[in-house]
């Protein structure tokens, strides 16, 4: 996502079609604007890609709390997924990560329930409050990262707090299968037509 100087872009363009991603209709880059452009579309890219992964998250959280789905059903769900309308990277690296393993077992078993972040998802939403643009979903992704940070907190609140118990399968494991494929197709279809429609507008 290259800004600044047309010039200068063209000097480079051959070394940048080379290392960008190659895909059916050529090579993924493209000359964005001048200025800083490139560092803003890359910066509202990487804010939708938040909410990309709360959706593939929370659709994980669902599967497994609630459909009791083993970590080989969920790796075959999303691999199912993966040649569907949701076809992603995001969607296919998650089928994956489902699959791994070390000595001691699968590894997402594994991974601390704690995140960080660089910064871009709160630039986007600050952005889109400036302009007065709703983005609930990054919003929301944002917020589910901050509150995900505080790890001690979560345990400690843990001890006090108590939800509704949850009774993991005992659910038609293949509607909600569905059912959570059809929620993440419409609101990733909402959240990149939203993304499209600012880009349009600008």
């Amino acid at each position: 996502m290259p800004g600044g100087p047309k010039e200068a872009y063209e000097r480079v363009k051959p070394i940048l079609m080379k290392v960008a991603a190659q895909v059916d209709s050529g090579p993924c880059v493209t000359w964005i604007g001048e200025g800083g452009a490139g560092n803003y579309v890359k910066m509202i890219h990487n804010g939708i890609e938040y909410g990309d992964m709360q959706l593939i998250a929370e659709a994980y959280d669902v599967l497994k709390s609630v459909g009791g789905l083993s970590n080989d059903e969920l790796a075959e769900t999303f691999t199912q997924w993966n040649k569907t309308e949701l076809d992603s990277f995001l969607i296919e690296i998650t089928a994956r990560i489902f699959k791994k393993k070390d000595e001691t077992g699968y590894i997402v078993d594994a991974i601390l329930d704690k995140t960080g972040q660089k910064g871009t998802g709160r630039w986007t939403v600050k952005e889109a409050a400036e302009h007065g643009v709703p983005c609930p979903t990054v919003s929301a992704a944002l917020d589910a990262r901050n509150l995900s940070a505080m790890l001690d907190e979560r345990i400690a609140a843990n001890k006090i707090l108590k939800g509704p118990p949850v009774a993991a399968g005992q659910v038609d494991k293949a509607k909600l299968i569905e059912d959570v494929r059809a929620a993440v197709r419409h609101t990733t279809h909402a959240l990149n037509t939203a993304a499209a429609d600012g880009a349009d507008h600008d």
